[in-house]
């Protein structure tokens, strides 16, 4: 009887343990199912994190790429902007330094211009001068002839001066006609009196302004100032024969020397467009092919 409730005891503690196992194992089932829906349910926030960080890595790299294009338009703008300013401030300083040079040429053509100003007034002044001295020995020796032709009582010879009475010898010296005047002029002019020599030929073209030889004369002017070394007025000169007698026979010559005077005062741009002139306007002549051979070696 004792065996027997043991028996029975054991049957109803093994009965009861196996309604606690159960339990357990209800309550470790539906854990773990909570688990596994909780792990998917992470499993899918991940993915959706994983594209978001994906789309979020795509947006940042379109807006660096962006960025570096915009970077790199305005650096490309910055390099233009700098090579356009550095391009004006090279014109700028270009046309100042041409000014500058023509500004200091001009000041050098006004002192030169001034220097031969002054050296022709001291020399018109020196000619004057002379001139004075000349007429007053002139009027002195004069007053001694007449002295000695009263002491001899030379009546023929008086009475001639008193019929003709004395007259300058600027007077005296004075061509009737301009062919005269021009070779007076002309033999001075050979002989090295170039102021004489000037001073007939204007005098020429004053009084005998439509003579055939006006043209000449006024060639040979320049040429006074040419064989002096004043350039500048020589240009002058030769410039009023090519205007003013556009048909004159000493066109050609004065061009040529025209453009030699500029080469003399280092204006080689002026001479090599007055020489081309030349060639370009009179080329069978032999001033045209002198200017070629000029022109070769400028």
């Amino acid at each position: 009887m004792q065996n027997k409730t043991v028996w029975i005891g054991l049957v109803a503690a093994v009965l009861l343990c196996g309604c606690a196992l159960q339990e357990d194992v209800y309550t470790l089932d539906h854990r773990l199912s909570a688990l596994e829906r909780r792990n998917l349910d992470l499993e899918k926030q991940n993915r959706e994190l994983e594209k978001l960080n994906q789309d979020l890595l795509q947006a940042k790299e379109k807006i660096s790429s962006r960025v570096e294009g915009l970077d790199q338009t305005r650096r490309d703008d910055e390099i233009e902007l700098r090579g356009q300013y550095a391009g004006l401030v090279a014109q700028v300083q270009a046309v100042q330094e041409s000014s500058q040079m023509l500004s200091g040429r001009l000041e050098e053509m006004e002192y030169l211009l001034k220097q031969k100003l002054e050296g022709f007034e001291d020399n018109q002044l020196k000619n004057r001068e002379r001139m004075d001295r000349l007429a007053a020995d002139t009027a002195a020796v004069q007053k001694r002839i007449d002295i000695i032709d009263q002491y001899l009582n030379l009546e023929a010879a008086q009475a001639q001066k008193v019929a003709k009475p004395p007259v300058s010898s600027a007077v005296a010296a004075t061509p009737a006609s301009d062919q005269a005047l021009y070779l007076e002029a002309k033999r001075a002019f050979d002989d090295g009196n170039l102021e004489a020599a000037r001073k007939g030929f204007e005098q020429l073209i004053t009084e005998f302004p439509k003579s055939q030889e006006a043209d000449n004369s006024q060639f040979w002017i320049g040429e006074t100032y040419y064989r002096e070394k004043w350039y500048e007025k020589a240009i002058l000169e030769y410039q009023k024969v090519i205007e003013k007698y556009p048909s004159g026979n000493k066109v050609p010559a004065a061009l040529l020397k025209q453009g030699l005077s500029f080469l003399n005062i280092g204006e080689t741009n002026n001479a090599r467009l007055v020489l081309k002139e030349l060639v370009a306007k009179h080329p069978g002549t032999n001033e045209a092919s002198i200017a070629k051979q000029k022109l070769e070696s400028l």
